[in-house]
């Protein structure tokens, strides 16, 4: 499976994305409210300058208290980032995101963001390609 078969099965509202010049707590009541995991950090919402997750947050927040919510995500966000392709396949996915410990990934189109998938996006397209596949393998084993 493809990760632009993934993009379709998502809904068409586009990635949500804040500003750079943000606050951290800003960002964390944006997650929330959206309930969302991680929020891509953008100027115009098509040049991805990075990310920043729950992760991210509650790492800042156990290190260093509460005070970091009044900084910028700028400070917080993981600015240099691995992004993937319409093209790529699902199991190439999963493997940077297993290698890089990150569980979202920015899709992109030369140097537009078309999309952004979930480590849960992509188990739920293998989960349903394997069910596929089992159903296939039971129908020919019952000569269907």
């Amino acid at each position: 499976m493809l990760v632009n078969q993934i993009l379709k099965g998502k809904s068409e509202e586009g990635v949500m994305t804040l500003p750079p010049g943000t606050t951290v707590s800003a960002a964390a009541e944006f997650l929330s409210s959206n309930r969302i995991g991680a929020v891509v950090i953008s100027k115009d919402g098509k040049a991805p300058l990075g990310i920043l997750s729950e992760r991210d947050i509650v790492r800042e927040l156990g290190k260093r208290g509460s005070g970091c919510l009044a900084e910028l995500v700028d400070d917080l966000m993981t600015a240099k980032l691995v992004n993937c392709t319409r093209q790529d396949s699902a199991d190439a996915v999963l493997a940077m995101m297993t290698v890089g410990r990150f569980r979202h990934l920015p899709v992109m189109e030369g140097d537009e963001m078309v999309g952004l998938i979930s480590i849960g996006d992509v188990v739920k397209a293998r989960l349903s390609e394997l069910s596929m596949e089992k159903d296939a393998l039971e129908g020919m084993i019952m000569g269907h």
